[in-house]
């Protein structure tokens, strides 16, 4: 694609911008922009037009900041402009991917920084909080779902009528599922899509003991005796093989059960199981699963924060646990409500929570090459990435942490 050097004209609010369509380029074919201008970047104009710049009826201090990132990459806002009245324009432009990229660099774990705590309304302690794609986040509350948008805005909760929130997942930026039980004699647990803008209920999967299901379900997988997966604690879908990784761990059930299941044959390609395994004194149960698809393994985590790893490629049932007990000579005292350690996987880098801090590992060995920690809120019982943000949240206080990356340093 050939991009024009002609220089353009822009009249924004009765203050005029000169720049060239190279540098209006650089908002991509999704902005406003690229819909004002040709395949050619060139710009396109009313032939009985005789206007020599384009009319935008909009802020010009906000169109000059915005400008200025096109140019150079950089966002810089001046104290005279409230950054909620940038956003607003940046989301008008559709620049908003712009300035949140310009804003904190690329997801780093070993160079995250604290950039706010934010205080729940709700009583109680939070059960869940998940990450969106844009870099906000819901935190599941009881039976309440706070939404926080990038900006950490909260919008309008979305409340279950007393129905116990199990999980939550993000769809898109727009929209959530979630997932509730039923409440007792009254049948009415199952699954619902909402608007993340406005709570809106949009589809609800409604799913009843008498076989009768509203939707449709397109498949299902009845689980081998002695497993559990009715009552996973961990799914997670892989990519590279078109499995469904589902993990049941103590103390939900006695034993702990890890299998991949492929729909399509409808089998176990792979599980593992610790019925009857010895436990050494130091390595307890399972309290979390995550696969790993460029290793070939799975990783888990047991209650002190030890690492272990399987081989997916090996038998399964009969793999034993190759533990890594990096975190012995860190451990101190307890808290008297510990939180079960959580893992989580992002751009390379292995993520556990423990207590009050977040690990990193890193490299082919997984070494332990950061710590993530607060002095308040105490013991975190989850934590989520996406949107190049790590959110974590709190079980003593009603509080989450938000980390990110800070920018590169200019040069």
């Amino acid at each position: 694609m050939g991009i024009q050097k002609d220089r353009v004209k822009f009249n924004v609010g009765g203050r005029v911008f000169e720049t060239t369509s190279t540098t209006v380029a650089n908002a991509g074919r999704n902005s406003m922009f690229g819909a004002m201008f040709d395949d050619n970047w060139s710009l396109l104009t009313d032939q009985n037009s005789t206007m020599e710049e384009h009319f935008i009826d909009r802020n010009p201090d906000c169109f000059a900041v915005l400008l200025d990132l096109l140019r150079t990459g950089e966002i810089h806002i001046p104290q005279n402009i409230p950054e909620k009245l940038l956003y607003r324009e940046a989301l008008f432009y559709g620049l908003l991917d712009h300035v949140r990229s310009a804003k904190w660099g690329h997801f780093d774990g070993n160079r995250l920084g604290l950039s706010k705590s934010v205080q729940g309304h709700a009583p109680g302690d939070g059960t869940a909080i998940r990450a969106g794609p844009d870099g906000g986040c819901c935190v599941a509350h009881g039976c309440m779902v706070h939404v926080y948008d990038w900006m950490l805005d909260e919008h309008p909760p979305l409340n279950l009528d007393y129905q116990r929130v199990n999980d939550v997942g993000w769809v898109d930026s727009d929209n959530i599922v979630i997932g509730v039980s039923e409440r007792l004699g009254r049948g009415d647990g199952g699954m619902g899509l909402f608007s993340s803008h406005n709570g809106e209920l949009r589809y609800k999967f409604q799913v009843c003991h008498e076989n009768q299901v509203t939707g449709k379900m397109i498949d299902f997988f009845y689980e081998p005796i002695g497993w559990s997966l009715g009552d996973a604690d961990r799914v997670q879908w892989l990519e590279g093989s078109n499995c469904l990784l589902v993990a049941t761990m103590f103390p939900r059930k006695d034993n702990c059960y890890i299998s991949l299941l492929d729909f399509r044959e409808k089998k176990m390609v792979w599980c593992w199981s610790d019925v009857g395994a010895p436990l050494a004194v130091d390595e307890k149960r399972v309290r979390d699963a995550i696969a790993m698809e460029d290793n070939n393994s799975i990783c888990v985590v047991n209650e002190f924060e030890d690492l272990g790893f399987m081989d997916l490629r090996s038998g399964g049932a009969a793999t034993s646990i190759r533990w890594s007990s990096r975190s012995r000579l860190m451990k101190g005292k307890m808290p008297e409500e510990p939180c079960y350690p959580k893992l989580a996987l992002h751009g390379g880098q292995l993520f556990s929570s423990m207590n009050d801090c977040i690990s990193v590992f890193c490299g082919p060995e997984w070494v332990l090459t950061s710590r993530l920690r607060r002095s308040y809120g105490g013991s975190i019982c989850d934590f989520s990435i996406g949107g190049d943000r790590l959110f974590a949240l709190h079980s003593e206080e009603n509080v989450f942490d938000i980390w990110e990356t800070p920018t590169p340093p200019i040069i």
